[in-house]
């Protein structure tokens, strides 16, 4: 389904309520099928976590996972421990060209019982679920750090622990920290000391059992992004959201103050107000928070400013080459961009071409990404309801702000 927003004006004053962290939900949810005394609050409603459910709670040999990247991982490494199971766990076309060789041969090491049932290195897999009584393990620091968290996430259930040695320079390390802080949340002991994270084991019930999970981060990256092609005065209040979140995406706070968004905390709701603000070109390295740069490219094209984005070598792996389909959809709008397989430079424009429309190649960051484009031009997004990936009611949730969409 596509569909169409019109030039829009939001109101001055609105709030929105943001289901739960995707990051959180899933490494929750994973937990929680370790530990299932474990209660959860605010879990995500998005596919990808009604998925990574679905897949904790299915007896069937072959569980499909679609789109959902985090699930592949963290489910890669959930089967290889459940003892006396044998799963077959595919995708989708795109998640099936996604690699998963690094994470198999970690588990391997480990002494995970895991083959692949097409092309090497790449989905389906098929697991055959043991004890692991291996504890030592080493991987590329420079990988997506969801393989680092999948083997963290078992990590307290395998027989010795994990010694888990990063070689290289550590991106990511929110995400890596925000598995850890969940462990030790319920009670698990860890470590994180220079390239060695080491899990203790746990054979004990959960110290803590009901667990809230916060807001999602990168669904709030579209309502800075919202209110920084706003008039000055504009208010945005989003909830429910931590000061001191466990989430790298967080640092949208100190970045947006680059373009004239302030924010203030009130308890768990989080107030953004459009200020006077000046900037001809933006340089940030995003390679601890690569989520947000698609929200954060499209601002600064929005708004005429230049930018120099680096430390974006995970997203060619995501749900699409992130960086080539970003240049692709810019330029289509009338932008100049120059991409590495790392970094993305984009030019200042004086104008945007009105109703273009936008591919999101099966991307949902890139469909809610371009949206606020509608506040300064009119625009068509492709396959609009890709969205459900990650927050469902997006496209609601911006008629409630006062943009004008049709299908």
């Amino acid at each position: 389904m596509q569909i169409t927003l019109q030039k829009s004006k939001i109101v001055k004053q609105s709030s929105i309520q943001i289901t739960g962290s995707k990051s959180e939900s899933n490494r929750l949810l994973l937990l929680q099928a370790l530990y299932p005394s474990l209660k959860l609050d605010n879990i995500s409603n998005s596919d990808d976590s009604n998925l990574m459910t679905n897949a904790l709670n299915t007896d069937s040999k072959v569980v499909d996972i679609h789109h959902a990247g985090t699930a592949m991982r963290f489910l890669t490494a959930f089967f290889s421990v459940q003892e006396g199971r044998e799963t077959v766990l595919t995708g989708s076309k795109r998640m099936k060209e996604r690699p998963i060789k690094i994470l198999v041969e970690a588990l391997q090491d480990l002494g995970a019982e895991i083959s692949y049932v097409e092309n090497e290195g790449f989905p389906p897999i098929k697991i055959k679920g043991k004890k692991l009584t291996q504890s030592k393990v080493t991987l590329k620091a420079n990988v997506s750090s969801q393989y680092i968290s999948a083997l963290l996430l078992i990590a307290s259930k395998l027989e010795n622990g994990l010694e888990l040695t990063l070689d290289g320079e550590i991106t990511s390390i929110p995400y890596i920290k925000m598995t850890l802080s969940l462990l030790e949340e319920i009670g698990v002991e860890t470590s994180f000391s220079g390239q060695v994270i080491t899990v203790k084991p746990n054979k004990e019930k959960p110290t803590k059992t009901n667990l809230v999970v916060e807001s999602d981060w990168s669904s709030a990256s579209y309502y800075f992004s919202i209110v920084a092609l706003s008039e000055v005065g504009t208010q945005v209040t989003i909830s429910s959201y931590k000061e001191n979140s466990l989430q790298g995406d967080s640092a949208l706070i100190n970045i947006y103050k680059h373009f004239g968004v302030k924010s203030v905390f009130n308890g768990n709701s989080l107030t953004l107000s459009k200020e006077e603000k000046t900037l001809e070109t933006l340089e940030l390295d995003l390679k601890n928070a690569p989520d947000i740069a698609q929200t954060i490219a499209v601002t600064c094209f929005a708004l005429g400013i230049a930018c120099d984005l680096t430390g974006l070598h995970t997203l060619k792996i995501k749900e699409t080459d992130r960086l080539v389909a970003l240049k692709t959809e810019i330029e289509k709008l009338g932008g100049e961009v120059e991409i590495t397989d790392k970094s993305l430079h984009l030019k200042p424009s004086s104008q945007i071409k009105e109703n273009i429309s936008i591919a999101t190649y099966n991307d949902h960051r890139m469909a809610m990404a371009f949206a606020p484009i509608a506040l300064k031009s009119a625009l068509v997004i492709e396959d609009a309801m890709v969205v459900s990936k990650s927050y469902p009611t997006f496209w609601d949730d911006l008629k409630t702000l006062g943009f004008k969409i049709s299908e």
